[in-house]
């Protein structure tokens, strides 16, 4: 049997490793993740991280949870940056883990910088982010070359709780055929309402998904003009990954996970003529 673990980087004394953990499901992990968390002294670990990721850790590490949840008493991040430099300096091997990658909307940049301005030594570990493995899961691809050729990345909300007033809403609106949002079931009505002045058809698919990955996922097909109403009356809680586009369509005949398992495709559930879909290649 190979050892997956012989060519794996040695997790030092001293050490922070900012670890991305994936949307929820632990087989999502990549084999640093899961590496880092067996060798790791301290885990700090944001509230997403699943628990059963947690359950790797190796024996007699110690777990500090650090999470940050929107409306909810929350340590300051500048807090958790500093927290992790004082265990590096007590030398033990320290594991941040961050749902998702903590790179894309995780502050891990902030972190790693301020790792940076203190002279401690770091190694960043991607994960697999929500907005793309979540969506994966619920059937829907975050491109296809017959509805995409750009795909748009934002979050719902800034530092201060609000819709972000630095994002071009109107150039977003045009420019990209597909829209992914992290953190923006909140303030839907107000994203969806910008989007439609903008130009974006009331009648474009959206779909919210909850609990991406997970056994309990949930998955809520809308318009852009609906959106607010229905995910009001659904009862679906955040966080949720939201997503804009004809992507959506696809997901009928892809939700792998659901009912749809298995079904044959009949009808071509974006419109296309059937002669615009042949390869090229």
């Amino acid at each position: 049997m190979i050892d997956w673990r012989q060519n794996l980087p040695e997790m030092k004394a001293g050490e922070v490793w900012l670890v991305g953990a994936g949307p929820g499901d632990p087989g999502l992990l990549t084999l640093h993740a899961a590496h880092a968390l067996s060798q790791a002294d301290v885990i700090v670990h944001d509230a997403l991280v699943n628990a059963e990721c947690l359950k790797l850790a190796r024996p007699g590490a110690r777990l500090e949870y650090a999470g940050k949840r929107g409306g909810k008493p929350s340590p300051k991040q500048r807090d958790i940056s500093l927290r992790l430099v004082e265990l590096a300096r007590e030398g033990q091997r320290v594991l941040r883990l961050k749902g998702g990658d903590p790179f894309v909307f995780g502050r891990g940049g902030e972190e790693a910088l301020t790792l940076v301005e203190h002279h401690i030594p770091f190694r960043i570990v991607p994960g697999v982010t929500a907005g793309i493995g979540g969506l994966a899961y619920a059937g829907i691809p975050v491109t296809h070359r017959d509805t995409n050729h750009t795909v748009t990345f934002l979050t719902g909300h800034d530092a201060s709780g609000l819709v972000p007033d630095r994002i071009d809403w109107d150039g977003v609106a045009r420019g990209s055929q597909v829209i992914v949002m992290y953190m923006a079931m909140k303030h839907i009505a107000i994203i969806a309402a910008r989007l439609i002045d903008a130009g974006r058809d009331a009648d474009e698919p959206v779909a919210f998904v909850t609990d991406a990955s997970l056994p309990e996922q949930k998955v809520l097909e809308t318009t852009l003009e609906r959106a607010a109403t229905d995910v009001a009356a659904s009862g679906l809680q955040p966080p949720a990954i939201v997503v804009v586009g004809k992507v959506v369509r696809l997901r009928p005949a892809l939700d792998w996970m659901g009912a749809a398992a298995g079904r044959v495709l009949t009808a071509d559930p974006l419109g296309n003529r059937a002669d615009a879909q042949k390869d090229s290649a």
